[in-house]
């Protein structure tokens, strides 16, 4: 059985460059971000405005999303040259990969969320803001 490493981060290094997931977090989960993902995963290849009707979020803010995710190539827009022109976003291999990740967070959970919510009603503390 092998020995899983253990990550230590380098003496003196800034707390936000320690973590080797920071970037992963920014990426993968901010807002909208696992949405649009899990979409275009479970559905296929969308156009913007169904998109848009299946996440219920803004017009500007799934532009804005839909931009990162394709400059950071976790999604692939393509434009069809009709009238009036069509575009459809679907998502990559690397955004696919992805998948795995997500699922470890679904059976975590399913396993600890209700050990949060015990410890969320057990809090008496101030409250964050």
């Amino acid at each position: 059985m092998s020995t899983p490493t253990t990550w230590r981060p380098e003496p003196g290094s800034e707390p936000t460059e320690a973590c080797p997931i920071s970037p992963v977090v920014d990426l993968v989960f901010s807002r909208w971000t696992t949405p649009i993902l899990w979409v275009l995963h479970e559905h296929g290849t969308q156009r913007f405005v169904e998109l848009e009707r299946r996440i219920g979020v803004t017009p500007k803010v799934l532009t804005q999303r839909l931009r990162q995710l394709e400059r950071d190539g976790l999604v692939r827009r393509e434009i069809f040259a009709e009238v009036p022109p069509r575009v459809e976003y679907r998502i990559t291999e690397l955004g696919r990969s992805l998948h795995t990740v997500f699922a470890a967070l679904g059976d975590w959970s399913g396993t600890h969320m209700s050990d949060v919510e015990t410890a969320r009603a057990a809090y008496t503390g101030p409250l964050p803001r």
